[in-house]
């Protein structure tokens, strides 16, 4: 806005009101209302992930296999790697697991 054209007020009970200069041109340092709704494209996206997933995708089973991979890996630790191991799940790093046999 330039210092020579002071704005009016505007009445904030109006919600369509446009603030204008005293020349009558909108100002265009006023706020612009600006939405976008992206709720189609969430849903196609979603769409396509789960195409891309196939009809053969098992969720549970993903979960179920992840965890016994995770098992496996913190199975079979050396003392150290089980000193360390205990610290990050006392810190809360790491989620307790097994009773680290998993890898017998």
């Amino acid at each position: 806005m330039s210092s020579h054209e002071p704005t009016l007020p505007v009445d904030p009970d109006e919600p369509d009101a446009v603030r204008r200069s005293d020349s009558g041109r909108p100002d265009p340092s006023a706020p612009v209302d600006f939405a976008v709704d992206l709720t189609a494209h969430e849903v196609d996206r979603r769409a396509h992930v789960l195409a891309a997933l196939g009809p053969d995708w098992d969720p549970v089973a993903v979960l179920r296999d992840e965890d016994a991979a995770y098992d496996l890996l913190y199975s079979g630790l050396d003392e150290d790697q089980r000193r360390v191991y205990d610290q990050l799940v006392a810190a809360g790093v790491l989620s307790k697991r097994g009773d680290g046999n998993a890898a017998a």
